[in-house]
C-alpha cells in the first residue's frame, strides 16, 4: 500500500471518529478543528507512525482541509445524492465521500486517483455497495467541476 493511501485511510478514520463528537452545530468547524488532531495522534501511535512523518503530514493536511471546507463539501455531496439526505448516509461513506471531495474540489490531485482511492477505502473499510455508491457521486461531482472549469474557458 502507497504512504498517500495510508494517510488517506488515516485520514478518513480520523474524519470518521469525529462524527461521534458532540459539537454544537454553530461551532462545528472550530470544534472539529479542536479535536481531530488528538484523534489523528492516537491514529498514527497505532500504526507505530511519528508525528513528523509525511505520511501523518499529509494525513492531517488532508483532515484539516476537509473540515475547513466541510459546508461547501457537505453542500455539493448533498446536491448530488439524488434521493438521499446528507444525514441518512451512512457516517463512514460521508467520511470518505468528504475527504475525496475535497480532494476533487481543491487539490490538483486527478480525479481518476482521488476516485480510485475512494472506491478502495470504502471496499477496505465499508462494503461494495458503498465503493459503487461513492463512485456515482463523486463521479457526478467530477463531471460538475469539468463542465464549470470549461464554462470559465469559454468566458
Amino acid at each position: 500500500m502507497g504512504q498517500r493511501r495510508k494517510a488517506r485511510e488515516m485520514a478518513v478514520q480520523c474524519l470518521y471518529s469525529l462524527e461521534f463528537s458532540e459539537i454544537e452545530e454553530s461551532y462545528r468547524e472550530y470544534g472539529l478543528l479542536n479535536e481531530y488532531t488528538d484523534i489523528l495522534l492516537s491514529l498514527a501511535e497505532a500504526e507505530n507512525m511519528h508525528s513528523d512523518s509525511p505520511v501523518y503530514a499529509f494525513a492531517e493536511e488532508l483532515v484539516k482541509n476537509t473540515i475547513i471546507n466541510i459546508e461547501q463539501i457537505e453542500g455539493e455531496i448533498d446536491k448530488l445524492a439524488d434521493n438521499w439526505d446528507l444525514k441518512d448516509i451512512a457516517m463512514l461513506d460521508r467520511s470518505i465521500l468528504s475527504l475525496a471531495a475535497y480532494e476533487l474540489l481543491y487539490t490538483d490531485t486527478p480525479a481518476a486517483v482521488v476516485i480510485n482511492e475512494a472506491i478502495e477505502i470504502a471496499k477496505k473499510f465499508s462494503c461494495e455497495a458503498s465503493g459503487k455508491f461513492i463512485n456515482g457521486i463523486l463521479d457526478a461531482l467530477h463531471k460538475e467541476i469539468k463542465q464549470k472549469q470549461q464554462g470559465n474557458l469559454t468566458t
